[in-house]
């Protein structure tokens, strides 16, 4: 068991009210409420935008997190150009998307440097795959069902347990709410991953309680 819950902040700037301009300060400023409550990783996943308008907004939320929280890892999703270009840590891979090994070339011969990588999973097979490919932690979903995708087939804290056993982090994610989270912890994922939990919620109060949750499954042990 790992000694925190790691947690994992997913972006969702069309769920804020408003137009686009505010929608993207709503955004920024989850981003900077997430760092300063000690989220580790938030993931830009604003597949819409263009390539400017997402290296605007990557670069501005690390100009954020080196404010709030240099310790929070920025990652983007699936486009390592715009990680590049924005100098953030690294990426998050869709299942269908490149594999982490073909990202760490990439990156190597155009920087130098080695990105963090997380993986989406949705078996146990692609957790293995993603560990031997090289990825940093997987993503595991859907484990709940998701109210917006009531009809998407969900894989339940068995996959999830069995997915746990591999040599990277496995965070749960898909449907995941305060009263869930302490289960998937039980089942042996290293923390949680999420949009609504952390969009629709104080960020500091969800952190508490799932690290709490952290906390009493270890004093069990």
């Amino acid at each position: 068991m790992p000694k925190d819950c790691i947690l994992y902040y997913i972006t969702d700037r069309k769920a804020f009210p408003g137009d686009e301009r505010a929608r993207r300060a709503h955004l920024l400023n989850k981003i900077a409420e997430a760092a300063t409550a000690g989220v580790h990783y938030i993931q830009i996943r604003e597949k819409d935008l263009t390539p400017r308008e997402l290296e605007s907004l990557a670069r501005d939320a690390a100009a954020i997190l080196k404010l709030h929280s240099p310790a929070t890892t920025l990652l983007i999703n699936s486009r390592s150009d715009i990680a590049l270009s924005a100098n953030t840590a690294g990426v998050h891979l869709p299942s269908n998307d490149i594999s982490s090994a073909d990202v760490r070339a990439i990156f190597s011969n155009a920087s130098g440097r080695q990105p963090i990588i997380s993986v989406s999973c949705h078996s146990p097979q692609e957790v293995a795959q993603a560990a031997n490919n090289g990825a940093d932690l997987a993503l595991f979903a859907p484990v709940f069902e998701k109210k917006d995708a009531p009809r998407l087939t969900t894989h339940g804290l068995a996959a999830l347990q069995q997915s746990s056993g591999e040599k990277i982090p496995v965070l749960a994610l898909g449907g995941i709410t305060l009263h869930n989270a302490a289960a998937c912890l039980q089942a042996g994922a290293s923390g949680i991953a999420a949009i609504r939990l952390f969009q629709e919620n104080e960020i500091a109060a969800v952190v508490r309680r799932l690290r709490n949750s952290m906390d009493l499954l270890r004093g069990s042990i």
